[in-house]
């Protein structure tokens, strides 16, 4: 018994350090920062809250059935073969354009000046590179050090599939600013970045960068990493305005009236990047379902829907190609033009045809 009693404090040990020091979990909020947020209407006894009522609150009977789902094989829940990608050939010149990385990453080009959007470049969508689905595409269509200075990256909330620790570490060096909601630069700072190289902000705030027109904006969703900290960082989407065009990332979210609100303030929008994928009807309330997707689209009064949050991991039940088949479905019956371009395709902002093929197929 002494000796059991041993090897189990010795493993609750390592636990809690491995917790604690390991790198990827990020940073904690420090007390200050959180005096600060109390005056915050959207945070209450250390925690961010949503616009309206998100209940992600489900039984033990429901989650054990959750996981049998995943555990249960499909063959069409990720391709049958690695993904192919476009090399794209990214020259800044007078054009507005956007390139997809998969996912929900993208770059942008918007008045000379570089973003990158919620820039996760792992192989995996986890803190520990051995746990996880892989990447669909196997590698990226342009490699970390390859990309040209970047004038600020902004990033929509914490979670691994987002903010990557990896992809921080290479690219904190080629980055001239870091935007991000409330309580994220904490993990920035711990991965090395300068704390002047870091601007946080809340729901409604807005920012001129560079010559841009910066708005951070709400989301229905919710935050975290590791197994503490659950809403103690703010999670956003953003709204990016500039002389070419005008831009709405959505992040992720599930549907909500934040994007009606949105759109009656600062729309139309050229592009509107929103999110489709890894959804269940168990958890709607934080993911849209594809049809809401579209209807968000229309809600924040977009030209042209990019769908997002697809394309790279296996983080839900469905088909990987469902997410963007249910978009182009729901839109065609609603009028609504939808881009689909392959990861590492560029789009040039104001063209009069965007790429739609269905590659997938």
């Amino acid at each position: 018994m002494g000796i059991l009693l041993v090897i189990l404090l010795s493993g609750f040990v390592v636990i809690i350090l491995f917790l604690k020091f390991y790198p990827a979990f990020g940073g904690k909020v420090t007390q200050a920062k959180r005096l600060e947020y109390e005056n915050a209407s959207n945070y209450s006894k250390g925690r961010f809250l949503n616009q309206i009522d998100t209940d992600m609150n489900m039984s033990f009977t429901e989650n054990m059935k959750i996981m049998k789902d995943f555990v249960k094989t499909s063959p069409n829940r990720k391709p049958k073969d690695l993904l192919k990608t476009e090399r794209p050939n990214w020259k800044s010149d007078k054009h507005a354009k956007v390139m997809w990385f998969g996912h929900s990453a993208f770059m942008l080009e918007l008045d000379g000046k570089t973003l990158l959007l919620d820039p996760m470049f792992g192989s995996v969508p986890s803190p520990v590179p051995i746990v996880g689905g892989k990447r669909y595409s196997g590698v990226l269509p342009v490699e970390i050090e390859e990309l040209p200075w970047i004038d600020a990256v902004l990033f929509s909330h914490d979670h691994y599939d987002h903010l990557d620790y990896g992809s921080i570490k290479k690219l904190k060096d080629k980055v001239g600013r870091f935007i991000v909601p409330l309580g994220v630069g904490s993990h920035l700072q711990r991965w090395g970045v300068e704390p002047e190289r870091i601007q946080e902000h809340n729901w409604w705030n807005e920012l001129e960068f560079v010559g841009l027109h910066l708005v951070c904006t709400p989301a229905r969703h919710f935050s975290g990493r590791g197994l503490t900290g659950r809403n103690s960082t703010l999670w956003c989407s953003w709204v990016i305005s500039g002389k070419q065009a005008k831009i709405y990332f959505s992040g992720d979210s599930g549907y909500g009236p934040h994007f009606k609100e949105i759109g009656e303030k600062y729309g139309p929008f050229d592009i509107a990047l929103m999110e489709c994928g890894q959804y269940d009807e168990r958890w709607s309330t934080i993911h849209m379902m594809p049809e809401e997707t579209v209807q968000a689209h229309l809600d924040v009064k977009g030209k042209w829907l990019i769908p997002i949050h697809w394309g790279a991991f296996t983080l839900a039940l469905h088909d990987w190609t469902d997410p963007v088949e249910r978009v182009k479905k729901a839109a065609e019956q609603r009028g609504v033009s939808v881009s689909t371009p392959r990861i590492g395709e560029i789009i040039n902002i104001g063209n009069q045809t965007y790429p739609s093929t269905m590659w997938w197929k």
